[in-house]
């Protein structure tokens, strides 16, 4: 394996660690923030980094259409390009299949996509994802290509969903081959249904990745049915390498999904919450829109240490009101912070052996507003 993952504490399922990478440590449970066509939205990455941020996402469909593959490595990577200087991590377009249905189609060797931007054609295979990832935009972790299916699923299509990014996998480990400096992530499949989960981590297994994801969820199912199939899902997979859940969430989903073993996340939540003015808080999240803040003189939330706490929610209702780019800015950098100083908290309860109560207050304080 190239990069260690050494687990430092665990507290029932849940546990704390290191995923150590040649661009630097990991601290999990991580947050990363998504960086969809190379930028974090509405932050600089000196920005990112301030929130406690150790690795960020990057998008393999968008950065393919532009500014392209090809001319990002000729401009020396995705590191390079932005200026971030620790690890990246690449989805591999497979989430693209599903959620452009509409303008893609699949086929047992490739993805074919009509660009969204300008309709050009597009065709992904499992090598050509691995190559622009890892290749080309030099992603420190790469995901293997599959095929996410919506919430509801039958279970004839999720099970050929499933069989296909299994097979898709085998190609991208063959493409991958053995590196030194970079990994390579499978994803587990199989929508709602125990079994077909079962299979798909079984064969992960075989094939044998660098880490794994848990893929298909965050696609409409809810909360309740997304913990159903945590109950189960993060166990099945190997214990001694990182478990990514993808596109996940909300802070409470955080919560209970690193309860049932999960390491790794990101989502677009935090940035596109704060570009629309939705701040997340200890306390629940506050829609700045609302004229009960117009003259609120009280800082955001004060135990997040970020640019915000200096302005009060009046300011911020202003800002947000008033349509200026500050108030984007600041709350997007809020929402990561809070993300950031989530994980921190998750990750020094488990260490204590006291991340059941940190639960449970949580809930008591976050769910109940």
């Amino acid at each position: 394996m190239p990069f260690p993952f050494e687990i430092s504490a665990k507290e029932g399922r849940a546990r704390t660690g290191v995923l150590k990478t040649a661009r630097g440590d990991i601290r999990t449970p991580a947050f990363m923030p998504v960086g969809t066509a190379a930028t974090v939205k509405a932050m600089t990455v000196d920005q990112v980094k301030a929130t406690g941020a150790d690795i960020i996402l990057g998008n393999t469909y968008h950065l393919m259409l532009r500014p392209g593959p090809e001319r990002m490595e000729r401009l020396g990577g995705l590191h390079k390009f932005m200026g971030w200087d620790k690890p990246i991590l690449t989805d591999s377009g497979g989430f693209q299949v599903m959620s452009l249905a509409g303008i893609s189609k699949v086929k047992e060797e490739a993805v074919t996509f009509s660009s969204h931007i300008d309709g050009s054609k597009h065709v992904l295979t499992p090598e050509r994802s691995i190559e622009i990832q890892a290749d080309r935009i030099g992603a420190d972790i790469s995901m293997q290509l599959d095929q996410c299916v919506a919430y509801p699923a039958e279970k004839d299509a999720a099970r050929k969903a499933m069989e296909l990014s299994i097979r898709w996998g085998a190609r991208s480990k063959a493409r991958f081959g053995e590196r030194e400096n970079q990994a390579l992530f499978g994803i587990q499949q199989g929508s709602t249904f125990e079994d077909l989960r079962r299979q798909s981590s079984d064969q992960l297994r075989e094939i044998g990745f660098d880490g794994y994801a848990i893929g298909g969820l965050a696609v409409g199912e809810g909360h309740q049915a997304m913990c159903a199939v945590l109950d189960y899902a993060p166990e099945m997979l190997p214990a001694d390498r990182p478990r990514y859940l993808m596109g996940v969430g909300k802070p409470i989903d955080l919560v209970e999904a690193v309860y049932r073993g999960v390491d790794m996340f990101d989502c677009v939540l935090p940035t596109r919450a704060g570009r629309h003015g939705q701040a997340w808080t200890w306390d629940g999240p506050l829609n700045l829109k609302n004229a009960r803040f117009a003259e609120d003189q009280d800082p955001l939330d004060p135990a997040i240490d970020g640019p915000s706490s200096q302005y009060s929610k009046a300011y911020l209702h202003h800002l947000i009101r008033a349509d200026e780019i500050l108030g984007k800015v600041l709350l997007s950098w809020h929402n990561i912070a809070f993300y950031q100083a989530l994980t921190a908290a998750m990750r020094a309860a488990i260490s204590e052996g006291r991340f059941e109560q940190f639960r449970r207050d949580f809930h008591a304080r976050h769910v109940s507003n």
